[in-house]
């Protein structure tokens, strides 16, 4: 029988760029849930712990699949690190405890790369992720889903609460964020490229030296490690989920340039900082553990993110 077969499932954050894409494959499933419920903050402001409460009262679902965040990119985080702390954490804490207090089936809690340390050898395994402290331009954001990893499997230990935390690697595809003052870099670049090229610029401006490095994921496969892990992984240690890639901050920039036809000048703002270093992930327990490995090609996802901006802008 399917896991997902009649269960209620909420997923917080469902209208979100990685939401939206989860919540369509959900819907999909044969022998899938009875139901799949999206709250909206508008409804449901789950910093309020009484918003949580009214949530799994209304819902009351069997699983939970905890994406709901605060967060951008370098800039955002910068700009906001008491609200991305004080608001991630509430949430998830919160979300967990209620979930705890009715006796939930399972709750997937989804955390970030940006919990493990700055200085973390490369490729990132999950034994590294308490060896320091996160890269300073988002240690709040990434300290406060970390504590999720820590609830889950307190609560694991002393109430037998099936809680599971993943950490994803930076994603991008189609719907991504391409609002300059909160996205990632993938739709950073893309937009500044496409706009540039139909403005007729000659130069685009981006942040820091270009050398940090970074892995990306395609958001279907994310979605795809994420509902594996829910179906089969029941277990009290973190796990990484991620392509096992590694590019350069400069190499991507190129490469993106050249698919979006912007032949002018890139201009490096030194004053602007990298973030962490380098970014890659030992995905190897993802595979060992619920069979999961990423699909999709690097250059084919950016294209079909490229087409889908190009298509959405303009």
């Amino acid at each position: 029988m399917s896991f997902w077969k009649s269960k209620r499932v909420v997923v917080t954050g469902g209208s979100g760029f990685l939401g939206s894409h989860l919540v369509t494959r959900l819907k999909g499933i044969t022998d899938g849930p009875a139901t799949v419920i999206i709250p909206r903050r508008k409804d449901y402001d789950l910093v309020r712990f009484a918003d949580c409460e009214r949530l799994y009262a209304e819902a009351n679902p069997d699983v939970v699949l905890h994406l709901a965040a605060q967060v951008g990119g370098i800039g955002a985080n910068r700009a906001n690190p008491g609200s991305f702390f004080y608001d991630n954490l509430m949430m998830g804490t919160q979300m967990i405890e209620i979930g705890r207090r009715r006796g939930l089936e399972k709750f997937v809690a989804v955390g970030t790369i940006c919990a493990y340390p700055k200085n973390t050898p490369v490729p990132f395994k999950e034994e590294d992720l308490w060896n320091g402290y996160p890269e300073e331009t988002n240690a709040p954001y990434g300290l406060a889903k970390k504590m999720l990893l820590v609830q889950s499997q307190a609560y694991r230990e002393q109430y037998g609460f099936n809680s599971i935390f993943l950490l994803p690697v930076n994603l991008y595809g189609p719907g991504d964020n391409f609002d300059l003052t909160t996205s990632h870099v993938i739709p950073g670049i893309i937009k500044k490229c496409v706009d540039a090229v139909r403005a007729g610029e000659k130069r685009i401006f981006l942040w820091g030296t270009g050398n940090a490095t970074r892995e990306f994921l395609y958001v279907d496969d994310a979605v795809e490690g994420i509902l594996l892990a829910s179906e089969r992984y029941n277990g009290n240690d973190p796990v990484n989920i991620g392509s096992g890639m590694e590019i350069s901050i400069r190499e991507l920039a190129n490469l993106i340039t050249k698919m979006t036809d912007f032949r002018g000048e890139i201009l490096w703002d030194t004053s602007k900082p990298d973030g962490q270093p380098r970014r890659s992930l030992d995905t190897s327990k993802a595979e060992q553990l619920f069979g999961f490995r990423a699909k999709r090609q690097f250059k084919d996802g950016l294209q079909e993110t490229i087409d889908w901006y190009k298509s959405h802008s303009g």
